[in-house]
């Protein structure tokens, strides 16, 4: 995941920041965060694009939790400095958390249109199998799944995929 800064713990702990192949971005390795923290940025991402300040008991709904997790989930993610959270005002990402939520989003949408153009996999089943893949992914193999498929900008299903510089496309 790239980002700006991101913390492997809280302001106690140590930090972990490793460059990126450009300045426009910083690169964390996987086991810094875990695929339950790169899907609940990913959901925060989605509901604050949605609606703005994200609430405890929104994200609860759409993670399939209840709101004891989501509201531990959001402490954890402030704690890393990748939300801001206001109890009982809710929260929003941020410029670290969003970055991470929107590479999660790149990883996902590419690996969709790759199984489908190149694999074969059907439109059908291809979310459900990026959705396993998309935390795994490495920035090599990303790049090179970018080029392979000509630096796309739609996903199978029609939607946006941000650039390399994690930039959304034009609107159509």
């Amino acid at each position: 995941m790239r980002v700006a800064e991101a913390s492997t713990a809280a302001d106690d702990g140590p930090r972990a920041t490793v460059p990126a192949r450009s300045a426009y971005a910083w690169r964390v390795t996987a086991p810094a965060l875990s695929e339950a923290i790169q899907d609940y940025l990913k959901e925060i991402y989605k509901l604050q694009r949605e609606s703005g300040r994200v609430t405890v008991t929104a994200l609860a709904r759409q993670q399939g939790v209840s709101p004891a997790s989501a509201s531990a989930m959001a402490k954890k993610l402030a704690a890393l400095d990748l939300l801001e959270h206001t109890p009982y005002h809710g929260f929003a990402l941020t410029a670290a958390g969003e970055r991470v939520a929107v590479e999660v989003i790149r990883h996902h949408r590419l690996l969709e249109l790759y199984l489908a153009e190149t694999l074969g996999v059907s439109v059908d089943d291809v979310h459900e199998e990026a959705d396993k893949l998309e935390h795994v992914l490495s920035e090599e193999l990303e790049a090179r799944i970018d080029r392979a498929l000509g630096f796309p900008t739609r996903d199978p299903h029609g939607d946006p995929i941000p650039n390399a510089q994690l930039e959304w496309p034009e609107e159509r």
